[in-house]
């Protein structure tokens, strides 16, 4: 067996041990001190608006055009590929363009945490994007380091951006650490807002993640320092660090993002039966206390602050920007099966909300949500 794989297998036994709570890390007055203060808002008032209702329509008609033809086809409604919960604002009966578009967009996939690692084997929406293209949107793909903390990324991601050629309004689309690390080069880099018109998350790591913080600082270390000829470990500051929840608070607390560039959130989960086999220790992790999870991030922290929320797609972690099919039918059959998502059309109809969100300017309805959550309730039993 290549070492490689080794390694990544003892990775995932240490994983599951720690989750399992054989070493999980407890709470210290100390860490608690050093914790950012958070608070629980109100969606509205916390300033996000809710695209919900007019996404399942750009969506349906995308799907209902050519979508059904792309992989893995499945309706927006009836929580299947989209969650219909409480509050949604209805359709709006307006009609969704649909030919090729003409705006000149340019559409960077910004991954996430190790995607450097199984580059070989999955690519962010390596699976979507010869649809965009078909539309007329470009596409790249900015290639950051599996390993290494977001501020390493965030030049790379600034160094991406300013190579794109022309003068190309960019859409930045990023899963999960991706998010961080381009919300990180939007503010290092005040250059990049003359550039970059909007940004997409797709279970973006907005607010960080527990499971970063139930790594002792030894096995984390270990982890991250493994021999993987694929991806360097980081520098100093390791990738997961720039994860930890009380990193990620402190960060939006002290850091403004360019108010030029508008900021959108698709917010995924899953239930249990329907999130792959590798990855259900973290959800089981998670839902014990965030039951709306995707296995590695809660619904509740994988929104942007002042974003639009276009909605909550019916897919775990890995399925709902990173394919692993063709490449790799072995992990599919096995530890990723239940990878099966229709990312193409999802793909396509954010993009196409953001072009016509920055032509009209009109924006989304105000969130409706319970007082004092940031979440509606759960999904309908």
């Amino acid at each position: 067996m290549p070492y490689r794989i080794r390694a990544a297998l003892a990775c995932l036994v240490l994983i599951v041990c720690t989750l399992a709570g054989a070493c999980a890390r407890k709470p210290t007055a100390a860490s608690l001190g050093q914790a950012a203060p958070a608070i629980l808002l109100p969606t509205a008032i916390a300033g996000i608006a809710d695209g919900r209702g007019r996404f399942r329509e750009i969506y349906n008609a995308v799907r209902e055009d050519h979508g059904a033809s792309l992989p893995f086809d499945r309706p927006a409604d009836g929580n299947t590929a989209l969650w219909q919960l409480p509050g949604e604002p209805p359709a709006t009966g307006r009609p969704v363009a649909l030919g090729r578009s003409t705006a000149g967009f340019t559409v960077l996939m910004v991954p996430g945490l190790l995607a450097e690692c199984v580059a070989e084997k999955s690519r962010m929406f390596e699976d979507a994007t010869a649809d965009l293209e078909a539309f007329g949107y470009r596409t790249g793909f900015v290639q950051t380091r599996g390993r290494q903390c977001s501020d390493t990324n965030a030049d790379i991601v600034r160094d991406a951006v300013m190579a794109v050629p022309g003068d190309a309004a960019i859409i930045l689309a990023t899963h999960s650490k991706g998010t961080v690390d381009s919300l990180e080069a939007l503010a290092k880099y005040p250059e990049l807002a003359a550039r970059v018109k909007a940004v997409i998350s797709f279970s973006g790591a907005v607010n960080g993640s527990p499971v970063a913080d139930a790594f002792p600082d030894f096995l984390a270390r270990l982890i991250e320092h493994m021999h993987m000829d694929s991806c360097p470990p980081g520098r100093e500051v390791e990738a997961l660090d720039s994860l930890r929840p009380r990193a990620r608070l402190t960060w939006l607390a002290t850091h403004e993002l360019p108010k030029s560039v508008r900021y959108y959130s698709l917010a995924a989960f899953a239930a249990p039966e329907d999130i792959s086999a590798i990855l259900r220790p973290f959800y089981n992790f998670l839902a014990a206390t965030e039951p709306l999870n995707d296995s590695l991030v809660a619904c509740s922290d994988a929104i942007i602050p002042g974003s639009t929320l276009l909605g909550y797609p019916n897919a775990d972690h890995l399925a709902v920007a990173m394919p692993f099919g063709a490449k790799s039918p072995l992990l599919k059959a096995t530890l990723i099966n239940r990878n099966d998502y229709p990312r193409a059309v999802l793909l396509e109809a954010a993009v196409r909300y953001v072009e016509e969100d920055l032509g009209d300017q009109r924006g989304a309805a105000p969130l409706e949500s319970p007082p004092g959550g940031m979440m509606p309730p759960g999904p309908p039993q």
